[in-house]
């Protein structure tokens, strides 16, 4: 007989901890059994019938995808989830720990880098509002990527070569030696983390951002990287690198950057008068 009824704390966090068992497979490339999951999961969890089992782990990807974290690409993303279940993953989540994870399953091949165009503008909002609010309000998912320095040089590292590889791909391996790592060899004041060159021989001044989200994760920019776009228009380019974790893909955004994207202030500068 089935249960009927929210889940407890108790249901969330088994479901929670057997997805996450079953992303940490699906990330290295190892096979596993989601029916034999399911049926696990009967057993610890009275009364929850398949169809339940099958639609909260849809529900646990969605919020996973609201937090700019892989999810299970065979579990559709279900985003009409109990609000108490963004608490049982952000219980066992640990985005430095899934950075790490990322940085140690190898590095990705540069050539074989998508890089696409933006994703377009919508009319209508994709998620559910309040629940993305409920999420926001938990943890900020752009300031963890932003603090994830695993991930966000392992992105940096990729768009770096493949920079080169478009260059020597053009044969211009005189320009592809040249390309620098700025953000690595000078610090991160520059507004920018590489310093490459068009096939023609013109600058390009790239600011990487990394998620192992989708394509619509949000990302923070500093103030000092958007004078540095305004103020190089011509060769400055945003390169949003998603889905980092299975296989990176990447759009390029240019200056103006509020042509694409909304910009939201999110501090404030405190002074005594």
């Amino acid at each position: 007989m089935s249960v009927a009824g929210d889940w407890s704390d108790a249901e969330n966090d088994r479901i929670v901890s057997d997805y996450f068992a079953m992303l940490a497979e699906d990330l290295a490339g190892r096979p596993y059994n989601k029916a034999a999951h399911n049926r696990a999961l009967q057993g610890r969890l009275p009364g929850r019938s398949h169809q339940s089992i099958e639609f909260k782990h849809r529900n646990v990807s969605a919020v996973m995808q609201l937090l700019n974290q892989p999810w299970i690409t065979g579990y559709l993303p279900a985003y009409r989830f109990q609000i108490r279940l963004i608490d049982a993953v952000l219980r066992r989540l640990d985005p430095l720990e899934m950075g790490r994870q990322v940085r140690a399953s190898g590095t990705h091949d540069a050539a074989a880098l998508y890089l696409g165009p933006p994703p377009p503008a919508l009319n209508r909002p994709l998620l559910d509002t309040v629940r993305k609010q409920e999420v926001d309000r938990r943890f900020d998912p752009a300031e963890a990527d932003a603090r994830n320095r695993e991930l966000g040089r392992a992105g940096e590292a990729l768009i770096l070569d493949f920079e080169r590889h478009v260059l020597r791909r053009s044969g211009r391996d005189d320009l592809a030696d040249r390309v620098r790592w700025t953000s690595r060899e000078d610090g991160d004041g520059a507004g920018y983390d590489i310093a490459s060159f068009t096939p023609a021989g013109a600058p390009r001044l790239v600011e990487v951002k990394t998620t192992n989200g989708w394509e619509r994760s949000a990302f923070h920019i500093s103030r000092n990287e958007l004078a540095v776009a305004n103020e190089n228009r011509d060769c400055w380019r945003l390169v949003r690198v998603w889905n980092f974790a299975r296989e990176p893909r990447a759009f390029e955004l240019a200056p103006p950057l509020d042509a694409h994207v909304s910009l939201t202030p999110t501090s404030f500068l405190a002074r005594f008068g």
